[in-house]
């Protein structure tokens, strides 16, 4: 294979391949920008499919073919494609879009996250990854772009977007806006999205690029955490075994007013523990969620127990949403989760918080009679259904501190059962609003 190019690479090793070139495939835009010689046949880039079987054709005549693609191609493009259908492109890259992006926003990015957006599924993981982060940038796709993620951020999620169209072009745009103001205004052609929290723009420096390296360590002690209420650390690490947070991932810490007993309090010692009336334990495991990276929501029953897990977000310099409000009333209004945690509660509310879950759910109960019921609600929400009892002694010198003892269930969605969806609304149409100020974000 001769070549993947970019408009912007450099302009003599350009012009080299496309004249030797027996085939281009590019975007129309592109191969009207370069100008394929008159000797070489065009494939346009409608179907990306289509374009490398043409591709894996040319190639197996022994044609030169020459792919033109925006920015780095090596950067969410092609050459991951082709590399896996075997050929060995000679790549000359221009800059990428994120690099352009952040260049006009005037921002370092080396501590920013990059995702790309490629269908809905994409697009939930990408806003949870926004909700998470200080410093994103979205590349986008039709019908995943600043309208859509704005919708999905607003008013929950404080963000300013920088919205960059055409970048490189003649008709490049970037604009300043917040994200109810995306979800209104026109746009012409979004190549990439900064979403930012304006207050870790800048960011700290630091050794690796992306994403912050993850704690030294998880299961906090219960001491961690506001007026020692958290879940015990040997809990909280079998509940964050099983359900596995990790960045794009979305997991609520639910309380729904059932008895969990045990599994909180007595970390530090007697034989007694605690009760916490089905309370989301302060928060701890939303606040452990989103120290490894995931977006978090902590339900809590009233506002005592809402400011009591605010504390402890403010203590941990985490992002955790805390919603207030009773099962089952109060999940219509969250983000659909990967994972669920649920702290006691009866049958059905622990079957309306599983019905949710796309992937795992985990409840802890402090009665192993309570451990059948909650195995039941389980597996007829589509779920495989196992149980443990947990039991742990602190070690002190000279005496055991033994904790009462907590049940935990778990289970992962089987195949072929699909988790409960909100009706999603319509889209807004569209309306033109007041022309926003351009350029660098200040």
């Amino acid at each position: 294979m001769d070549g993947t190019v970019s408009p912007g690479a450099a302009a003599s090793e350009v012009r080299e391949a496309l004249e030797s070139a027996a085939l281009v495939v590019g975007e129309p835009r592109l191969l009207h920008a370069l100008g394929a010689p008159p000797s070489a046949r065009t494939v346009e880039i409608g179907d990306p499919h289509a374009a490398l079987e043409e591709i894996d054709i040319a190639q197996g005549r022994g044609q030169a073919v020459v792919v033109v693609a925006e920015g780095d191609p090596g950067f969410f493009g092609l050459v991951r494609a082709l590399r896996a259908r075997g050929h060995t492109p000679r790549v000359l890259p221009a800059l990428s879009p994120v690099a352009r992006a952040f260049a006009r926003a005037g921002l370092p990015w080396d501590d920013a996250l990059v995702v790309s957006v490629s269908d809905a599924e994409s697009l939930r993981r990408a806003v949870n990854v926004c909700r998470a982060h200080p410093k994103v940038a979205v590349l986008t796709a039709p019908g995943a772009g600043p309208a859509e993620l704005g919708r999905e951020l607003f008013p929950q999620t404080p963000r300013s977007f920088i919205v960059c169209e055409s970048l490189g072009g003649p008709d490049e745009r970037v604009v300043n806006v917040r994200p109810a103001e995306a979800t209104t205004r026109p746009w012409r052609n979004p190549e990439v999205v900064l979403v930012l929290d304006s207050r870790h723009a800048v960011g700290a420096s630091r050794w690796l690029a992306g994403a912050a390296p993850g704690p030294p360590g998880w299961a906090l002690p219960a001491g961690a955490f506001a007026q020692d209420d958290a879940l015990r650390p040997d809990v909280l690490a079998f509940a964050l075994a099983k359900l596995g947070p990790r960045i794009g991932d979305m997991v609520w810490d639910i309380a729904t007013g059932g008895a969990t007993g045990g599994a909180t309090g007595g970390a530090t010692g007697g034989a007694t523990g605690g009760a916490t009336g089905g309370g989301a334990a302060g928060g701890s495991i939303a606040i452990e969620c989103a120290r490894l990276g995931a977006a978090a929501v902590a339900v809590e029953r009233d506002d005592a127990s809402c400011e009591r897990v605010r504390d402890n977000v403010r203590a941990h310099e985490v992002r955790v949403a805390v919603a207030r409000g009773e099962v089952p009333g109060v999940l219509d209004h969250l983000p659909v989760p990967d994972a669920v945690f649920v702290s006691g509660g009866g049958q059905g509310a622990v079957r309306a918080c599983a019905a949710r879950a796309l992937r795992t759910a985990v409840i802890a109960v402090s009665e192993a009679a309570h451990v059948r019921p909650a195995c039941e609600a389980l597996t007829a929400e589509g779920f495989s259904a196992e149980a443990v009892r947990l039991q742990a002694t602190r070690l002190a010198p000279f005496e055991e501190r033994p904790s009462d003892p907590v049940c935990l269930v778990w289970g992962e969605r089987t195949e072929g059962r699909q988790a409960w969806r909100p009706q999603v609304p319509a889209p807004r149409r569209a309306e033109t609003i007041a022309e926003l100020p351009e350029g660098p974000i200040g």
